[in-house]
């Protein structure tokens, strides 16, 4: 936790840091991040049986921004990371997935929650671990257990000499290391994004009430940076959700490739 000393009354701006994150209990076991997680649960699930359970030729609104969201996940990303043939039992988790993580990531823009709740490293953990436990599943489904180990680890094109390299390198980079990227991936990109938000923000207040002229012509431009990044953490909010589905897929199609 830093802090910046501007003169005067000995005045001091403490930067945002971790504690920024943490949040008074409104329940036992029930902070403001939780909240979020079940409000997006509700808002979720209740857009697709409201949308689903109203379908019309000519489309409303509601029914267009599902069939949008469907048609970009089904060909946007499905398509594009697992066989036509294998797309279809996936489709739900992949669409699901992609808007559960939309709508918490735009929770950070949205005025009164103005928090990201994938900024809290344990729900970006649980969705990459449900990932985790999916592909190896699938692929040991597909192929069965020994098969799917053993041509992962194993390939039969790979000279033996090399696999003492290739097969420790393939086991962690596919078995240990894709939960942890794609937690901090998530992770990172929206506790950060919030924190410098909250930089500007919180400065910007800071030098707005001190007494000295020259330094409160500072206050404006860190709240004009602070929209402008707004804007710029809106548009990362959507694209992580995106990755995070895209390689979802990806990790899912490659374990129930006939290559394995």
């Amino acid at each position: 936790m830093g802090a910046l000393v501007v003169a005067e009354g000995g005045a001091q701006f403490v930067a945002p840091g971790p504690q920024s994150f943490l949040y008074p209990e409104i329940l036992p076991g029930v902070t403001k991040p939780v909240l979020q997680i079940a409000l997006a649960v509700i808002l979720v699930g209740a857009f697709y049986v409201i949308a689903s359970g109203r379908l019309k030729l000519v489309p409303g609104k509601g029914q267009f921004i599902s069939e949008y969201l469907y048609d970009f996940v089904r060909n946007g990303i499905g398509r594009e990371q697992i066989a036509a043939k294998d797309l279809r039992p996936y489709l739900p988790l992949l669409l699901t997935m992609f808007t559960f993580i939309l709508v918490n990531n735009l929770f950070g823009f949205i005025p009164f929650f103005q928090l990201p709740t994938m900024a809290h490293i344990g729900f970006p953990l649980g969705l990459a671990l449900l990932a985790w436990v999916l592909f190896i599943f699938v692929g040991i489904k597909r192929h069965g257990f020994g098969h799917y180990f053993g041509k992962t680890l194993f390939p039969p094109d790979v000279p033996k000499g090399v696999l003492i390299l290739y097969t420790p390198i393939e086991f962690v980079s596919t078995f240990i290391f894709r939960p942890i990227t794609l937690t901090v991936r998530l992770f990172a990109t929206m506790f950060a994004g919030h924190i410098m938000l909250l930089v500007f923000i919180e400065g910007g207040t800071f030098f707005l009430e001190q007494s000295v002229i020259g330094i409160k012509f500072i206050s404006p431009v860190a709240y004009v940076m602070a929209i402008g990044l707004s804007f710029l953490e809106l548009l990362i909010q959507c694209l992580q959700a995106y990755v995070f589905t895209m390689l979802t897929a990806n990790y899912i199609g490659g374990a129930l490739a006939d290559g394995h």
